[in-house]
């Protein structure tokens, strides 16, 4: 029968031996903070992407595409009504591209999506945007009645032009030094893949050792 001082010199050896083997083991709990694992339950709000420029510009033009297109739904009677339903559609579309284009930069879910230009993506939505709200509020205020919702429709799309022609503009900046950057390291990455097949051609050893 083991005395005390034999129980605990074999709780000692027990309790090491555990250790060792759950070092060991290649079932480790995991210490990965919850706000880095992938799925919905990680979505964190880039407030600093909210913050900044482009953000803010990303909200104010989805509030103008909204009111814009709250305007022209209330208005109950037109002749002709093609320069309304095309305003109509112009300012629906940016809208819920702009929002989706919000959501995602806001939520960082275009990160997960890395095969897709996002900021090509961006310019030619702005681009377009600017576009046809100035085609859209040119005919509306061409064609309108004069009442109350038909020109508050318009000094809206206005509005919205001017904020999507200046995020065209800062959209483009944005692409060119993105472009730039990447241009760059490619070419600095072909340099060293040069070099080092240089490197290799002019020291035999080392085609020894390979072969």
């Amino acid at each position: 029968m083991r005395n005390g001082e034999d129980l605990e010199g074999f709780d000692g050896e027990a309790s090491s031996a555990s250790m060792i083997s759950a070092a060991s083991s290649p079932y480790q709990p995991t210490t990965e903070p919850v706000s880095q694992r992938r799925g919905l339950g990680g979505l964190r709000c880039d407030l600093d992407y909210l913050r900044g420029t482009l953000g803010r510009m990303k909200v104010a033009e989805v509030l103008l595409a909204l009111t814009a297109f709250i305007c022209i739904e209330t208005i109950m009677e037109c002749s002709p009504c093609e320069g309304l339903y095309f305003f109509e559609f112009v300012s629906c579309s940016a809208l819920v591209v702009t929002g989706a284009l919000l959501l995602l930069f806001s939520l960082n879910l275009h990160t997960r999506i890395p095969q897709i230009n996002w900021n090509l993506t961006d310019l030619v939505n702005t681009g377009l945007s600017t576009f046809f709200f100035f085609i859209a509020s040119v005919v509306l205020a061409a064609l309108n009645h004069k009442t109350g919702a038909e020109i508050a429709a318009v000094v809206f799309g206005f509005l919205a032009m001017a904020v999507y022609a200046v995020n065209t503009y800062l959209a483009v900046r944005k692409w060119r030094v993105n472009s730039r950057q990447q241009s760059s390291r490619q070419t600095s990455d072909y340099i060293r893949a040069r070099t080092e097949s240089r490197e290799v051609v002019h020291r035999p050893e080392i085609q020894r050792l390979d072969a």
